[in-house]
């Protein structure tokens, strides 16, 4: 845990919560062991939603829809979604839930890697969600960029790996060292881009927020 378990139990218990339906989605992932957005990350998330109303959102990570239909659920009305999944398993699952969640016009699912899709895509976002594979975000950070709107809001989940992002990589195991480089390279980027101001949170398992320049 990034903060104290007592104190993130504490904060999450004041939450109002979610409708029936996102809770549904969210006990079936947990009991088949998909990992969606944590509860702090979920309050923050619809804290963005209606602080910055975006119209065009684009989510790199869909796996079963959960986040993509909170944010249909808490955007603005006239909100569009683009949500990328690549693991063949959980992309009928997701469709079959944004279409119980009558969803299926507000949200659109595009497969396949994240990589080859982004470089395809031409159009502007208001708000970017990166939940994905956390080795790539600093490869798909250019076209990141070049999709994101002047005053656009870019959200990155999960980056402090379980506090691991402190450690030096000797202290990290083998086989999570490459992205414990990356994701270090990808704060850095973050924090020093000269069309970005960031601010790195402890929230959840660490989140960032970057505002594109106008």
């Amino acid at each position: 845990m990034i903060i104290d378990e007592r104190m993130a139990a504490f904060i999450d218990s004041l939450d109002r919560g979610n409708t029936p339906f996102l809770d549904e989605i969210e006990k079936y992932a947990i009991e088949t062991q998909v990992p969606i957005i944590r509860k702090s990350m979920q309050s923050l998330l619809k804290f963005l939603l209606a602080l910055a109303k975006p119209r065009n959102i684009l989510e790199v990570g869909t796996a079963i829809g959960f986040s993509a239909l909170l944010m249909s659920e808490y955007g603005p009305e006239d909100c569009h979604i683009t949500t990328i999944e690549k693991y063949e398993k959980r992309i009928p699952i997701a469709k079959e839930n944004f279409k119980r969640g009558g969803a299926e016009n507000r949200i659109t699912l595009l497969e396949g890697d994240a990589t080859d899709i982004l470089k395809e895509l031409s159009d502007t976002y208001d708000l970017i969600f990166m939940d994905a594979a956390k080795g790539q975000y600093i490869h798909f950070m250019p076209d990141i960029l070049r999709l994101l709107a002047p005053g656009g809001l870019l959200v990155s989940d999960n980056v402090l790996q379980d506090g691991d992002i402190i450690e030096s990589r000797f202290a990290v195991t083998r086989r999570n060292r490459t992205i414990h480089a990356r994701m270090r390279d990808y704060l850095y980027e973050l924090k020093h881009h000269p069309n970005l101001e960031t601010v790195i949170l402890p929230v959840g398992d660490g989140v960032t927020l970057s505002v594109k320049n106008k």
